[in-house]
């Protein structure tokens, strides 16, 4: 299989794994900054069998302190989840939303880093599969309970490599901010305490590795992409955002062309919260 074929799939082949009846968790998670509660929408029009997975409560642990504003949860946390959500061990995992591929990378991220094996993004999210002329259904999906093991020990060390902060300002790898320009500059910040970004970081807005249908793009469009900003195609690459959400989207795109990228999940939120951490701002 290809590399865009372990991270993302296609609503046609979604479509064929669900008329044939093959054992597949599907979930929806919508969220966006502006609505971070997706259940509203979910009830009102999802993808067969689908299943709601609340970013802001099940893929985030907001009782941890110091870990920026949407925290990771905890292996037994997730494990929880993942069993309400129906994921059994050895059956695929597809996650999907309607906004810019944020909550579904995050959920790729967690549960390919905690271990599970096949785990996929719908590739456009949920306007895909309505371009495609898919049907939905409303209301809400109950499965049955899943099975799948989750590590209860140090979870975030696991199939995805991870940064901390200090990781992250040590300046031994390029580091990709995947947040608008003028947050990366530092001219407006609208959620965390400081403006500015991690000195040294090259700015790349999550949005840019999409195409203008919501697909992720492709090889030869990343490479401009990163040549645009004299990166190295071969160096070690990180990534971060306001909280670690759309910097996913990010290592998402990178994966699906083969390169790994390290995601600092605390993110600006965490970086900025200590204010012994230098600011850098303006283009770099």
């Amino acid at each position: 299989m290809t590399a865009r074929g372990q991270v993302l799939i296609s609503v046609a082949r979604l479509a064929a794994l669900i008329e044939a009846g093959e054992p597949v968790a599907i979930l929806d998670v919508r969220w966006r900054l502006d609505e971070p509660d997706g259940r509203p929408a979910y009830l009102q029009g999802h993808l067969p069998g689908a299943v709601y997975a609340s970013l802001e409560e099940e893929l985030s642990d907001h009782t941890i302190p110091d870990r920026g504003r949407h925290p990771l949860p905890s292996g037994g946390r997730l494990q929880a989840a993942a069993r309400r959500w129906g994921v059994r061990q050895d059956s695929p995992v597809v996650v999907y939303d309607d906004w810019n591929r944020a909550g579904s990378a995050r959920a790729w991220w967690v549960l390919r880093t905690a271990g599970l094996p096949d785990v996929r993004i719908l590739d456009g999210g949920l306007a895909a599969w309505r371009k495609a002329g898919r049907n939905l259904e409303t209301g809400e999906v109950t499965p049955h309970p899943g099975n799948v093991t989750v590590p209860h020990g140090d979870l975030y060390a696991g199939a995805l490599p991870t940064l901390t902060a200090e990781q992250a300002g040590a300046g031994t790898m390029t580091l990709l901010d995947a947040r608008a320009p003028e947050r990366f500059r530092g001219e407006v910040e609208p959620l965390d305490p400081a403006a500015g970004h991690i000195p040294g970081a090259h700015n790349l807005p999550s949005t840019a590795v999409l195409a203008d249908d919501g697909t992720f793009a492709g090889g030869p469009a990343l490479t401009r992409l990163l040549a645009d900003r004299g990166i190295d195609h071969n160096g070690a690459v990180g990534a971060y955002c306001g909280s670690g959400i759309t910097a996913s989207v990010t290592v998402a795109a990178l994966a699906a062309v083969g390169r790994e990228a390290a995601l600092f999940p605390g993110s600006w939120s965490e970086w900025c919260s200590d204010p012994d951490r230098a600011v850098a701002r303006g283009p770099r």
